[in-house]
């Protein structure tokens, strides 16, 4: 059986693995796959979020981020590298798995 750890590290790779795969004309083709596997995910209580292009400031709990620039108002996610993972357990939503960010000032340029 596969523990919440393992499964964390599972998301993790198919994680870094579409974001390769996005910025490549192949993507497409793999996408439905990959929904498939999410959705097969979400049926065993796992669910994943990616905050890619969120507004982020020191008080949010579900990511852990580097910032960019040197500003520190109107910061964004420009950047995903671990999904925020959360395990429905009784109903409940329990955290698993901070996202890992990068965040930039709007007004850097993203």
């Amino acid at each position: 059986m596969v523990n919440d750890k393992e499964q964390c590290q599972i998301i993790n790779q198919l994680h870094t693995l579409a974001n390769k795969l996005k910025s490549k004309d192949s993507y497409d083709a793999i996408d439905r796959n990959y929904t498939r596997i999410l959705a097969s995910l979400e049926s065993m209580g796992y669910h994943v979020k990616d905050p890619l292009g969120e507004s982020y400031d020191d008080t949010r709990l579900d990511c852990e981020a580097s910032i960019t620039g040197d500003g520190v108002d109107n910061l964004v996610i420009i950047e995903v590298i671990k999904p925020i993972v959360y395990k429905e357990i009784d109903g409940a939503k329990t955290l698993l798995q901070r996202a890992v960010v990068i965040v930039s000032d709007l007004k850097e340029g993203i």
